[in-house]
């Protein structure tokens, strides 16, 4: 795995110089020109940021995005992801470097790696959103606008919140193991999923993931599932089984409206042998969070959720498309440090 290089921050954040594609190094090169101050000591805070992330325009945008940053009173070390599963890595780094706040700057795809790399850890995490989904920071109301984010990375309240840990099969047949800190789930999610990681987004997450649903429910057929959620077990033909520790998933789809990600339970819920008729008078109602109850859904309680179909189903985990059922999911406590918004703010 490719190292990342480091400069300490200036005066107004300096990124780290990788090959993330021409535009955004010459726009780091000006940036650098402009910004040669440097300040001595080791940095707390750890800037990771997705080059890719928001169609690329987050590298382009980088010094800007940084130099308001720094305007505001938010500096540190700042690295740039160079492939898939790096960004890991760097924030694992990071905390070994002593950094005590993680910024991650990207989408929900971002989060999650960065996430992956200080999970169990006492390092906080802070989010700058630049992505399309964005479905992690909708349940913790965390803003969007760049002032208002870098807000509460600096002024924020700390929550400790849950995470998930998945056991599936890989698609090279292993056995493989995954967090996840937002939503998972076992079905047509994952084919969901993976369509849509692989269109489009341009015309933003919620449209791009609208369109896959579609587009997948038109050929799919549901199938016979065996799930438990803790000493609750429910055997039949279902759609989809959303493991949710937020509320979130899909570009805007309030699934499960209870979910409480620092409650020390998961909120599953069982979509059973729905029609497509069902999901057209449905769906609607998913982006508001009004689809609940539904007679053909179940939502249960648990900390442990094991799901078994009768032939291996897709899995995703915060978005992302790893493998196959079997599936087992185990909640993990108080398991990240979050800046979120002050209390009456969300």
């Amino acid at each position: 795995m490719a190292a990342a290089k480091r400069r300490h921050a200036s005066s107004s954040v300096a990124p780290v110089s990788v090959d993330t594609g021409a535009p955004c190094v010459l726009a780091w090169l000006a940036f650098r020109c402009q910004n040669s101050t440097k300040i001595t000591g080791r940095a707390t805070t750890a800037f990771l940021v997705n080059p890719a992330s928001a169609g690329g325009s987050t590298g382009r945008r980088w010094p800007e995005i940084a130099r308001r940053a720094s305007a505001l009173g938010l500096t540190g070390d700042v690295f740039f992801s160079e492939q898939p599963e790096h960004l890991g890595q760097l924030a694992r780094n990071a905390a070994a470097d002593g950094a005590t706040l993680v910024v991650a700057v990207g989408g929900d795809g971002t989060v999650n790696e960065v996430a992956q790399g200080i999970v169990g850890s006492d390092v906080e995490l802070a989010i700058i959103p630049r992505g399309t989904g964005l479905d992690f920071i909708r349940t913790f109301g965390i803003p969007r606008k760049l002032d208002d984010a870098v807000g509460v990375a600096l002024r924020g309240r700390t929550l400790a919140v849950d995470a998930g840990r998945a056991d599936y099969r890989a698609w090279s047949g292993d056995e493989a193991q995954a967090w996840f800190f937002n939503v998972a789930g076992a079905g047509m999610s994952g084919a969901v999923a993976k369509r849509a990681n692989e269109s489009s987004k341009a015309s933003g997450g919620k449209i791009s993931y609208l369109w896959s649903t579609l587009a997948v429910f038109s050929h799919w057929e549901n199938t016979e599932m065996a799930v438990s959620v803790d000493a609750e077990h429910r055997r039949g033909r279902m759609l989809e089984v959303v493991v949710a520790n937020g509320r979130y998933l899909g570009g805007g789809m309030k699934m499960c409206p209870e979910a409480s990600p620092d409650d020390g339970l998961f909120d599953v819920l069982l979509i059973g042998d729905v029609t497509k008729g069902d999901l057209a008078r449905t769906l609607p109602k998913i982006y508001r969070g009004t689809h609940l109850p539904h007679p053909k859904a179940e939502l249960l309680q648990g900390r442990t959720v094991t799901i078994e179909p009768v032939d291996p189903m897709p899995v995703q985990f915060d978005g992302e498309q790893p493998g196959t059922t079997p599936v087992r999911f185990e909640l993990v406590p108080q398991a990240l440090r979050l800046r979120v918004p002050p209390v009456g703010k969300t």
